[in-house]
């Protein structure tokens, strides 16, 4: 008998209902050595192949992406999590992840590039494709000698991606499958090896994938680069169809398949968006705290102001809780995946299955940490002041790199709301017991008792109220599928709500794991800054969960149950002891102007 995961592994959404310890997770300050050494190889390529012609890709250089590429694949950051046998490093998800975060840290034109080309360009290969489609293909890919493209949106179907109206026919020697349509805003178009098309096969429910080498004498033709806000570089084109023809060996998975390879391809594209911009972030406070020590205004450099150092503090407590989150996220990926292999799966189909375990905190780290980056690179043209407003500073590229971070892979709307109903669908197949947690948090509230904080920690404030968001949020998403039902997930803007606070109970615990378990050990890396920003993150997650609790409860609940809910959040939401905020945001600042950099 198969061994039931759940005895052996923390499932996907888990986190909501788990006490997690700080020993059960990754962080950045766990790297290996190999780890390490990929990540500088990636940064002194950065550093010396693309951070100095940063104007190329803003003057929509797009043949010099595709050079920047073609290196990046000669030195096998294109293929790190591609399988040995098919050319690739074979290297697990957490360097996939480093990699992915470092590669695309100077320009959002080779940041898209790069991951959609790794991503949703070449997994549905590795993870859907027979042996020969991937011995075909995959090795290719991995060396950069091919690029792929994804061709799954059209004029009609966006955010509904089983809705295209592309066709494929069987030709009448039922040798090949004649494909006729349009696909849009398509990234890789330019220079594209092969395209990884969507099409429905006559009144077929769902749409089939399929492998199309880039014939243009084909059917194939494609429109004009795309004027675009930011990633300027990036080659975005429409690719139009006209009865192409495609062997029907180049079928992916199988009739019908193509809705699951998108969404499964989506969740590896979602974490890593995700971490995609966190480097990005790390350059954007960088470059702030190096020019805000330099520009002297009244006789003081600017860095010595509040108003900039408040700025200094949200962008670190940010980047820290992205950092946190994704490399947590990989970690459990990996250990999925590392599971499932030692069960007997595949390579394919373990990977598959761990991307999708997860999919819940791939939606969720994708939208936390993109708008982070808006965020971030929102306050970077603040602080360069009129500066931030000019093209010649690195700024103004990164703030409208960073607003498509919001909309490819899933716009953060949709991204927010599925996270919540895969959540849903997990409880309702009995693979998290939600519903028991519910009832516990139900009569605590109607019996007035409320857990106290204990301070037998150094964090134990924190523990408390990481564990009322949670209570919170199984509160209130048990009220809404009360009232709503199965028809809650029309009520879009309860789910955004929701949603939010399942992301911060996310990213708050992946902080303060993070800090504990660095503390505890006595981690060379570890220093009070780190509990200064953990306290600071947690402090601006709280006042943001009030806020969406409050809205919730205001608009669902009864009259003769309003007051007492709301008096029970403030009661669930409140510090036992106050940090001194200003105090926190004064000292995190200190430490990056000391340092001249984010270097925690």
């Amino acid at each position: 008998m198969a061994t039931d995961i759940t005895k052996k592994k923390t499932l996907g959404g888990g986190f909501i209902i788990q006490n997690n310890s700080n020993n059960s997770i990754f962080t950045p300050e766990d790297f290996s050595e190999e780890q390490l050494m990929m990540r500088d190889a990636v940064k002194d390529f950065i550093d010396r192949e693309v951070w100095p012609h940063k104007e190329r890709f803003e003057n929509k250089d797009y043949a010099f992406t595709k050079q920047i590429m073609e290196k990046a694949g000669e030195l096998g950051f294109l293929g790190v999590s591609v399988p040995e046998e098919y050319g690739g490093l074979g290297m697990d998800f957490i360097s996939t992840m480093l990699v992915c975060d470092y590669i695309s840290a100077a320009t959002g034109s080779l940041s898209t590039a790069f991951g959609a080309h790794t991503g949703i360009g070449t997994l549905p290969i590795t993870l859907y494709g027979t042996e020969e489609q991937k011995q075909k293909y995959v090795p290719n890919l991995a060396s950069g000698k091919w690029f792929g493209s994804y061709c799954l949106t059209e004029p009609g179907a966006g955010s509904d991606a089983n809705s295209g109206k592309t066709k494929a026919v069987l030709s009448k020697d039922k040798k090949h499958y004649l494909i006729t349509g349009q696909k849009m805003w398509i990234s890789n178009a330019g220079f594209a090896s092969i395209f990884i098309v969507f099409a429905r096969i006559e009144n077929d429910k769902n749409i089939t994938g399929f492998i199309v080498p880039a014939d243009f004498d084909n059917g194939i033709t494609l429109g004009d680069e795309e004027k675009k806000l930011g990633i300027h570089a990036s080659s975005t084109r429409q690719v139009f169809f006209n009865n192409t023809k495609v062997p029907v060996e180049n079928m992916l998975a199988g009739r019908g398949e193509g809705f699951k390879i998108a969404m499964n391809a989506l969740n590896a594209g979602r974490i890593k968006l995700g971490v995609a911009v966190v480097d990005a972030q790390r350059r954007v406070l960088n470059g702030s705290v190096k020019y805000a020590n330099e520009r002297i205004q009244f006789k003081t450099p600017i860095s010595q102001f509040g108003a900039i150092k408040e700025k200094f503090a949200r962008m670190a407590s940010d980047l820290y809780a992205c950092e946190s989150g994704c490399y947590r996220a990989a970690s459990d990926i990996k250990d999925h995946i590392e599971f499932l292999r030692s069960e007997g799966k595949t390579h394919q189909e373990a990977e598959l299955k761990g991307l999708e375990e997860y999919a819940i905190e791939c939606s969720m780290i994708k939208v936390f940490c993109s708008e982070a980056m808006q965020n971030s690179s929102d306050d970077g043209v603040q602080i360069f002041g009129g500066m931030g407003f000019s093209a010649d500073t690195p700024m103004e590229a990164a703030w409208r790199d960073a607003r498509i971070g919001r909309i490819y892979e899933g716009t953060n709307e949709i991204n927010r709301m599925v996270s919540v109903g895969m959540l849903l669908k997990k409880a309702a197949k009995g693979h998290l017991d939600l519903m028991t947690e519910v009832m516990k948090i139900v009569e605590k509230i109607k019996s007035n008792k409320f857990d106290e904080v204990y301070h037998d920690s150094k964090f134990a404030q924190e523990e408390f109220l990481i564990q009322k968001i949670k209570d919170i949020f199984l509160l209130l998403t048990g009220m809404a599928f009360q009232k709503f039902g199965a028809d809650l997930e029309k009520n879009q803007i309860t789910l955004l709500a929701l949603s939010d606070i399942l992301i911060y109970s996310y990213f708050t615990e992946s902080t303060l794991l993070r800090t504990k378990k660095n503390h505890d050990r006595n981690n060379k890396n570890y220093s009070e800054t780190h509990k200064y920003m953990t306290q600071l993150f947690l402090y601006n997650s709280i006042e943001k969960v009030n806020e969406k609790a409050k809205e919730i409860i205001i608009s669902i609940s009864n009259e003769k149950e309003k007051i007492g809910l709301l008096n029970s959040l403030i009661k669930m939401t409140r510090y036992d002891n106050y940090p001194n905020i200003v105090e926190l945001k004064t000292k995190i600042a200190d430490a990056i102007i000391e340092e001249n950099e984010y270097n925690l």
